[in-house]
């Protein structure tokens, strides 16, 4: 009995998208060499301090600050969500309606959108007195806005960032 071993012209597409899949990666956080902002009596300016410092400071917390972890936050609590996302971008992929690089830019636009409503609306410890009284608010993250909306999204090679 002869066997076809052939691949369609779909399919050899198929495997070349789900090849770059391979060497792609998409990244969600902050990048390097952004100023932090701070206010100034009235005033908001850039702080001498990285704005990726104060995302890791939160994250992990410090000496003197609890761990406000929005970064892990927005995956374990939208774990469902998540998944659901990507099943739909997989079928997408594998009925040809789009490429493993769209797919990344969506779910890099996904997360970070996850990632930005849970430093607005995150479960986190309170703010210190001496911090409300600084920044007018109790609102842990929530300061100028700066940090939400610093968040930022690169598809790469892996091992590149």
């Amino acid at each position: 009995m002869a066997v076809i071993d052939r691949m369609t012209p779909e399919g050899r597409k198929l495997m070349a998208e789900l090849d770059k899949l391979k060497e792609l990666a998409a990244y969600v956080g902050f990048q390097s060499g952004t100023p932090a902002k701070e206010r100034e009596e009235e005033s908001v300016v850039d702080s001498s301090v990285d704005l990726l410092d104060v995302a890791l400071w939160n994250e992990l917390g410090t000496a003197t600050a609890p761990s406000r972890p929005f970064l892990r936050q927005s995956v374990d609590n939208n774990k469902d969500k998540i998944s659901a996302f990507c099943q739909a971008q997989l079928k997408a992929l594998l009925a040809g309606r789009t490429t493993a690089e769209e797919v990344l830019k969506k779910t890099a636009v996904f997360m970070k959108g996850l990632v930005q409503e849970t430093i607005k609306d995150g479960n986190f410890p309170a703010n210190a007195p001496s911090t409300v009284k600084k920044k007018g608010s109790d609102k842990p993250l929530i300061d100028t806005g700066h940090m939400r909306q610093s968040v930022t999204t690169i598809i790469d090679r892996k091992g590149r960032n």
